[in-house]
């Protein structure tokens, strides 16, 4: 096809890893997988740490198996860090955001940063493994003395790519180090806590150049140079957000996956004292947009169950789910008790005993109470969102790896009231792929890529349905306990 080019999206999740080869027209787009492989974290004695050689050997795999490319592009998941030396190697592997170092940490900082104000100077959420709770956990380490930089997990990848270093915008708003009206390093912050802000590597913006791949990649890959690496939304919530088909403004999105990010795209933060305590976040967009949303635990409930269960055929389990009756239980999907893997379906349960709800006793009743709170968490964090923010919404899209799930997404348009529109499901790696193809020209604005989406990837459309009252009973049962 004249005029098309091929873009490599390194989309880096918390389960598994890929790499998507998109290949972009002027009114076409098309995504292969060109090769896939596991992310497992490994318990070592000193707590959970990510397997980053792992990951960076599947990366090479993957742009082998990609052939010629126009450019590539990282996204991975937020908050989660590597440290070098002064002479540019890796500190030991980048800890898990699930380990439990920065239990207790959160107390320590509002000592020093009382918590609202720390909201009202970086807009972020209360997580206990963002970024700066993470290092004022090691603070008092060894390695972090030795540090002379920090890379995010993306910017790391590509440091080992190019030789060059960055620290991209969208990705770096996640740490809670980022002012979301400046857009830039939250200093008085920073200097309160005594983080040191130039262990940090310029900030990047999305379709900045990131240098080219060095030779030594070329060899390994197979690739004939230059290949450029470009900055993409490197938070793979801000390459799946871009990649929502979204006609004009009035939306609410969904990305789902291990996490669900529900929200609204907005042109400012929103920073109020009632915002903090609805825990929404603020987290930057591309083009000076910001994503206003809450994290709510996500498939990770039912991702943990399946590995619990022995991986049963998920086809078959969702068939018998619909058949159990409707929000019989049902738990609260943000709630930190769920956050750590193991036991999940006994902990469910425990949770609905605890509650006076009847307690599920088959795969399928645990299912059903999953998707049942996931929905009613949606519900939520919609409604939230548009009281907050002020910000009406007519439709809302949900994109990513729940798009499969067809009874969680008829259950979240009944719980919303609202039509949902599924898909892409590759959102993450498809809004990585057309950052890249606007950077070579291909695509316009962000409305530019929207409508390119809308016209070329398949959508299913659900709309509401059921009585909107048990939805309403289900969500008081929530609020009195």
């Amino acid at each position: 096809m004249t005029g098309v080019k091929s873009y490599a999206a390194v989309d880096l999740g918390a389960s598994s890893g890929r790499v998507m080869v998109g290949r972009v027209g002027p009114d076409s787009l098309e995504l292969t997988e060109a090769h896939r492989f596991p992310n497992r974290p490994v318990r070592v004695p000193e707590g959970l740490r990510w397997d980053i050689l792992g990951l960076y050997a599947g990366v090479l795999d993957g742009l082998r198996a990609a052939g010629r490319v126009d450019s590539v592009g990282i996204d991975s998941w937020a908050v989660d860090y590597g440290l070098l030396d002064a002479d540019g190697a890796l500190l030991g592997n980048p800890v898990h955001y699930r380990d439990a170092r920065t239990e207790g940490i959160a107390e320590k900082v509002w000592a020093t940063v009382p918590a609202e104000e720390l909201y009202a100077a970086t807009g972020l959420q209360y997580a206990p493994f963002n970024t700066l709770y993470q290092l004022t956990a090691a603070r008092d380490t060894a390695q972090l003395a030795r540090a002379r930089r920090l890379l995010l997990v993306p910017d790391l990848l590509t440091y080992w790519l190019t030789g060059e270093q960055g620290t991209e915008l969208t990705n770096a708003s996640t740490t809670q180090l980022i002012d979301p009206r400046t857009r830039t390093w939250a200093h008085g912050v920073a200097d309160r806590l005594g983080i040191d802000l130039s262990l940090f590597a310029p900030l990047r913006r999305p379709g900045d150049p990131a240098g080219l791949l060095r030779p030594e990649v070329l060899e390994e890959t197979g690739l004939t140079g230059p290949v450029p690496v470009t900055a993409v939304g490197s938070h793979d919530t801000a390459s799946a957000v871009a990649a929502v088909p979204a006609a004009g403004e009035r939306f609410a999105y969904i990305c789902t996956g291990t996490w669900s990010l529900a929200g609204l795209e907005l042109h400012a933060p929103v920073l109020t004292e009632e915002s903090r305590t609805a825990n929404f976040t603020n987290e930057l967009g591309l083009d000076g947009t910001v994503r206003y949303l809450r994290n709510i635990m996500g498939l990770w409930l039912l991702q943990e169950c399946l590995r619990a269960w022995g991986d049963p055929d998920l086809a078959a389990l969702l068939l018998q789910a619909g058949r159990v009756p409707a929000l019989r239980s049902v738990v609260d999907a943000g709630d930190a008790a769920f956050l750590a893997p193991g036991r999940m379906p006994e902990r469910i349960a425990d949770a609905c005993r605890a509650s006076g709800q009847p307690v599920p006793q088959t795969p399928a009743e645990v299912t059903r109470c999953i998707l049942d709170s996931l929905a009613l968490a949606h519900r939520r964090a919609v409604a939230d969102a548009r009281r907050l923010a002020g910000h009406p919404v007519d439709v809302v899209h949900v994109v990513g790896g729940g798009t499969r799930n067809a009874l969680l997404c008829q259950l979240t348009a009944d719980a919303c009231g609202l039509p949902v529109v599924a898909g892409p499901t590759e959102a993450a790696a498809l809004g990585n792929v057309l950052v890249q193809a606007r950077a070579h020209g291909l695509v316009g604005d962000l409305a530019g890529m929207r409508q390119l989406l809308a016209r070329t990837q398949p959508l299913t459309r659900y709309e509401p349905r059921g009585d909107p009252a048990r939805w309403r009973e289900a969500e008081s049962r929530l609020a009195t306990r």
